[in-house]
């Protein structure tokens, strides 16, 4: 699992750069504040119900949560399943409020 800073996900976002976003937080975080990603509550990955990412096993995926503990534990998961290229979103949510949505 490699790590990536919200501010190189939102560089890349704001460049146009099309991303796979995972957010493993539950339905009531994600509505509240979320980046766009789709929606897979971690006990979704830990029981590998997966089948809508499943087409990104070989490609970027990025997951994010509130502070990146819950990523942290997916990214892993998701390696154990055979995804090749993911990433840990350092910080989660409370990062990107903090340091993006503040200054834009």
């Amino acid at each position: 699992m490699q790590l990536i800073s919200v501010e190189q996900v939102k560089a890349r976002l704001d460049a146009g750069e099309s991303l796979h976003l995972i957010d493993v937080r539950e339905p009531m975080e994600h509505a509240e504040f979320n980046i766009g990603g789709i929606l897979l509550p971690l006990g979704k990955v830990r029981n590998m119900e997966t089948d809508e990412i499943g087409d990104w096993k070989e490609q970027e995926v990025i997951c994010y949560c509130r502070s990146g503990n819950r990523s942290g534990m997916a990214c892993q998961m998701l390696e154990m399943a055979g995804f090749t290229d993911v990433k840990n979103l350092t910080g989660g949510m409370l990062a990107w409020q903090d340091r993006i949505a503040r200054t834009s």
